[in-house]
């Protein structure tokens, strides 16, 4: 039997579907995890590759849009200034982007997509457990250095970017639940994405979360409600916020730091959370008017910042050094110019159109994207590790099920002609 799975190619795309299911699984817990089950993935699929048809799905805009921000990455390198390390170290962000297309190939041929999705979900409600548990016992924590209430692994930005995710994404299958009178099964999914809301709420939740869940649910509700529902659910939502505002003082503490920092940073120029943004941006907008075609090379942005510091003191704002300036616009167009800022930009314009449809895995892939662009202005979640490969999965995967569902509807409409 194991000498008829080897030679079937079948047994291999179910092994591919597996170690994807697995990475999606171990993403929210592990990066070497999440890294390790991503390798077999990609090697389980060369025995029986059809490397004609791979080869010529790359050419759609979709892929090849991706794969030229990774070689314009590795171009970039010539006319950088700093060391040959750091250049191919700021190279290694954008190759998670060339799995991309590998992801829309398979799943467009693949009918399992959906598992990846349920895989994250049923991982991210497991996490959201912990999280609770290592909100009342802190001593759980695999985290430690330096502990953040309720962090289990990894850190605050990371989880609350995988619960806003999930209780977002829930939306869609609620209301489809409750037009098919489903009413059990929607009410499981509603309290699931509560329970993710209550647990940002009362235990911790990122400044970037706090702003981009009222963007991801307007585009929900724009795109599957009426203005009557929009206006009820509107209300309803205002009044759940209020009420967490009163009950949580962690919510209170999250939402203050806002204009804390800002003072802090504009009067007395402290290295603030906020501040520090606003100073990075500052000078990242300098640099790029000093190169603003081609910009200055990969891996260029760390000198950049070492030269523009100040010596007042190591506790001033303008004395930091950084490689990131916690924008991804910015990121790209202090180290690639106008030419990056364009490349980005149709890679986000693309996929954004790729799902332009209805179904749940237009609206996974629209949402994944959409998060992308809007927390992408306060971070480079495109380059960072766990939120690039939020990204990668949630677009290669969903856009492969869109993909294979248009094919689906093609032939229909032949066969019927």
């Amino acid at each position: 039997m194991l000498s008829r799975r080897l030679r079937s190619p079948a047994a291999w795309s179910e092994t591919v579907d597996l170690f994807a299911i697995l990475t999606a699984a171990s993403l929210p817990w592990s990066t070497s995890l999440a890294g390790i089950f991503n390798a077999l993935m990609l090697l389980c699929m060369v025995p029986f590759l059809d490397v004609r048809a791979f080869l010529q799905s790359l050419t759609r805009p979709i892929c090849a849009a991706p794969i030229a921000l990774v070689l314009l990455a590795l171009v970039g390198t010539l006319w950088s200034d700093a060391a040959w390390g750091a250049r191919f170290y700021a190279v290694n962000p954008t190759v998670k982007l060339l799995v991309l297309p590998v992801l829309l190939y398979h799943f467009e041929r693949s009918p399992r997509g959906r598992w990846i999705f349920v895989a994250f979900l049923v991982s991210c409600a497991l996490l959201s457990v912990m999280s609770w548990l290592v909100a009342l016992y802190p001593n759980l924590a695999l985290k430690t250095d330096p502990p953040e209430r309720g962090i289990f692994v990894k850190n605050y930005i990371d989880q609350s970017q995988e619960f806003t995710l999930c209780a977002v994404a829930l939306a869609y299958p609620v209301v489809m639940l409750l037009r098919e009178k489903r009413y059990w099964l929607a009410g499981l999914l509603t309290a699931l994405a509560l329970s993710f809301f209550v647990n940002m709420a009362f235990v911790v939740v990122s400044r970037t979360a706090l702003v981009t869940v009222p963007i991801m649910f307007g585009v929900f509700a724009l795109l599957h409600l009426s203005w009557r529902n929009i206006a009820i659910i509107f209300a309803a939502l205002i009044a759940g916020a209020l009420l967490a505002w009163q009950a949580s003082p962690q919510l209170r503490k999250t939402v203050d730091t806002f204009a804390s920092d800002y003072t802090r940073y504009m009067e007395k120029g402290e290295p603030s959370s906020a501040g520090l943004r606003l100073e990075f941006w500052r000078k990242s907008l300098g640099f790029f008017a000093g190169a603003p075609i081609k910009g200055h090379g990969t891996g260029s942005s760390r000198g950049l910042f070492e030269r523009a510091a100040t010596p007042a003191g190591p506790y001033l704002a303008s004395a930091e050094v950084i490689g990131n300036p916690h924008n991804q616009t910015l990121n790209v167009a202090v180290q690639w110019g106008v030419i990056g800022i364009a490349v980005l930009y149709t890679i986000w314009i693309l996929h954004l159109l790729l799902f332009r449809g209805d179904g749940l895995a237009n609206w996974i892939g629209l949402l994944v994207v959409v998060q992308n662009v809007f927390t992408s202005l306060f971070n480079s979640h495109l380059f960072d590790f766990h939120e690039g490969w939020m990204y990668v999965i949630g677009v290669g995967v969903a856009g492969g099920m869109v993909i294979r569902a248009q094919q689906a509807e093609t032939k229909m409409g032949e066969a019927g002609s």
